[in-house]
């Protein structure tokens, strides 16, 4: 039985509304079951922001259902790989964790063509980052 160990990613940014959401959907995307996936927020919004809504659903992932979740200890415990875009001194910091700030542009109050280049972005990190955690199997 091949080791059914996958690794965990935890996005965080401050809203769960926009970057961490786009980052959680093409890992989800991109990466199926190899990877868990959360992401969540320092101070969630009530929603997702509809421009990012409307920016994914242009790449065929639907994230309408998604829902900003607030950042806890646990979340940060149970993950190998700690993500943040622009919140990293509220995210609690553990040994043997691995953390990656990603400095972009808040999507918070813009419109879907300031959304597009943020959520490009993202998906070019993204795909490096499945190419080094999760690559596809090579058989």
């Amino acid at each position: 039985m091949p080791d059914t160990a996958v690794s965990s990613v935890l996005f965080v940014c401050v809203h769960n509304a926009g970057r961490s959401q786009m980052a959680a959907a093409f890992l989800t995307h991109l990466a199926g079951d190899r990877v868990q996936v959360r992401s969540a927020g320092s101070a969630p919004a009530a929603n997702v922001n509809p421009a990012v809504v409307t920016a994914m659903a242009e790449v065929g992932i639907d994230i309408a259902a998604e829902v900003p979740k607030v950042l806890t200890t646990d979340a940060v415990q149970a993950s190998d790989v700690v993500i943040t875009m622009g919140c990293g001194d509220t995210c609690p910091v553990f040994p043997g964790k691995r953390y990656l700030d990603w400095e972009l542009p808040d999507p918070a109050g813009q419109g879907v063509e300031a959304v597009r280049p943020i959520r490009d972005e993202i998906e070019k990190r993204i795909r490096g980052l499945v190419d080094e955690i999760a690559p596809a199997s090579r058989a």
